[in-house]
């Protein structure tokens, strides 16, 4: 049976010394500032993430630190595929979730706004064709080329964001059999509430990575964070190297989550067809916040490419780099 959950870091904070995930930047320059570098590394939303902050009180970094972890596992209960008590997971059981939380809400909204924005390339309700897949691949002598058509069909008369009704009182799915995912926008959001922590405390330099990345302010010494694309087949090497100060970066793929020994099958879902984008082989997204940048890099993994620009200008104040198949990169900005 493949492996479902094979996420790797598609966006890397360039390590200042061989096998470290984090870049500080030079130790010596490091000890010159006034305040302390602090890092914590676990997983969040089921990929490995890391906070990196600087503070001059350690007590105060490490209680800082831990109020992290424990908004990272607050969320989770909301909004985890992976953990059914979940509110995301009891709302898929039974079709409706009355007196939801509101994180929920807020993310159902932001969600909606690229599925407008997209024209419904981007569908939080795809979560049949998850079902599909995985279901299909994970069947002993499952057929390589994927799940049949009619199979596909029928998964996709499930899926339809515009029959998810939602407001502070209730979440409801409007169609039957119908389930949702974030997993295009969950880690961003997640990501977002935890910076938005830090900077309620204070806290004036620090890079925040739960899969997706979100800085305030720069290093300590005034430099920029630098946060590198990863080459899609050797993701311990980057393509491109970003300055990152007050600004957010998200990266998709399809090698993220692949179904089939020969990856020709992933977590990426083209909504109108059922089956699986490759029109990149990954795409980058520069914002304001992370879940902007999570949502848009996989809302441009989905569309082909005389559709990418229009929702660029949609959504604005983005650069984006597409990563062909071939490594070469391509950059917008709108």
């Amino acid at each position: 049976m493949p492996s479902l959950i094979s996420r790797r870091r598609a966006i890397s904070i360039l390590a200042a010394a061989a096998g470290l995930p984090i870049l500080i930047g030079d130790p010596r320059r490091a000890r010159t500032a006034a305040a302390e570098l602090f890092e914590w590394r676990g997983t969040a939303m089921g990929a490995a993430s890391s906070i990196a902050l600087y503070h001059p009180d350690r007590n105060a970094a490490r209680a800082l630190i831990a109020d992290c972890v424990a908004e990272i596992d607050r969320l989770e209960d909301i909004l985890s595929l992976y953990r059914p008590g979940s509110a995301l997971c009891r709302l898929n059981r039974v079709g409706r979730l009355d007196n939801p939380p509101l994180e929920l809400v807020e993310l159902l909204a932001e969600a909606r706004t690229f599925s407008l924005a997209s024209d419904g390339a981007f569908d939080f309700t795809v979560q049949p064709l998850w079902v599909l897949y995985a279901g299909h691949f994970g069947t002993r002598g499952a057929d390589p080329n994927g799940p049949a058509e009619a199979a596909i069909a029928a998964a996709r008369a499930r899926i339809d964001y515009r029959k998810v009704g939602f407001d502070t009182t209730r979440v409801e799915l409007l169609g039957p059999d119908m389930a949702l995912t974030f997993n295009g926008i969950a880690q961003g959001f997640v990501t977002d509430k935890v910076t938005a922590l830090l900077r309620a405390r204070g806290v004036q330099h620090v890079l925040v990575h739960l899969d997706k990345a979100r800085a305030i302010g720069p290093h300590a010494d005034g430099r920029p964070w630098q946060v590198g694309i990863a080459d899609p087949t050797a993701s311990e090497r980057s393509l491109v190297t970003l300055d990152v100060v007050d600004q957010a970066v998200g990266t998709s793929g399809g090698y993220g989550t692949v179904f089939d020994p020969a990856g020709r099958f992933t977590h990426l879902f083209v909504p109108a067809t059922g089956h699986c984008a490759h029109f990149n082989a990954e795409v980058t997204a520069v914002t304001a916040t992370a879940v902007r940048a999570d949502a848009l890099s996989t809302t441009l993994s989905v569309v082909p490419w005389e559709r990418a620009a229009a929702i660029v200008k949609a959504v604005g104040g983005a650069t984006v780099y597409f990563v062909d198949f071939e490594n070469r990169v391509t950059r917008m900005t709108a």
